[in-house]
């Protein structure tokens, strides 16, 4: 039987290993540089206090703001009333206002009052009409924001508006305003102008 032939392997030559020149250390080992505070049982319980009122502080922050932003909305307490008032068409910037001496917007619809005529603003004849109209827009205004204001079903009067009986604290404004001298009778032919 023959035998194998195994030629001698060379040698290599092996660098001196780290592992081997510098084993690791552990790190019950490593001298210790800090030296680990012992704090007493009552200062532990301070900062352990400090640390539940700080979170406890951010807890309630945090819902005082979700409620304020939840809450609050841009209609302050007197949108309503505002609402509700009778202003100037020309400068309101609610649903309610006067366009002349005769005419009204209620919720945005217009409105002409039964009964009267006044002297108009817009178009007016003369410089006394237009000063008439504006001061019985204005004494209008007045009267409608002193009370409950009542409007009645409408109508068709003889000259073919559609018009309304406007109550204000359930007295006839129309009457109102023809006794106060800021309006006529529908259908009076005298003019306003001279």
């Amino acid at each position: 039987m023959s035998k194998h032939w195994n030629p001698a392997k060379p040698r290599v030559a092996l660098k001196p290993s780290r592992i081997r020149r510098d084993p690791v250390r552990l790190v019950s080992d490593v001298p210790a540089t800090r030296k680990k505070r012992a704090y007493s049982s009552e200062r532990e319980m301070w900062f352990g206090m400090t640390g539940v009122v700080l979170f406890a502080s951010a807890i309630a922050v945090v819902i005082v703001g979700i409620s304020v932003a939840t809450f609050t909305t841009d209609d302050d307490p007197g949108a309503a009333a505002r609402a509700g008032r009778f202003g100037q068409c020309y400068d309101s910037d609610g649903p309610n206002c006067v366009l002349d001496g005769d005419t009204i917007y209620v919720q945005g619809r217009r409105v002409e009052i039964a009964g009267i005529e006044a002297p108009r603003i817009q178009g007016s004849g003369c410089a006394d009409e237009r000063t008439r109209g504006i001061d019985a827009a204005v004494r209008l205004a007045d009267r409608l924001n002193g009370g409950q204001v009542t409007l009645g079903v409408p109508f068709r009067d003889p000259s073919g508006r559609a018009v309304r009986m406007v109550e204000v604290n359930g007295s006839n404004l129309g009457e109102q305003m023809i006794a106060a001298g800021l309006a006529r009778r529908a259908g009076d032919p005298q003019g306003w102008c001279g």
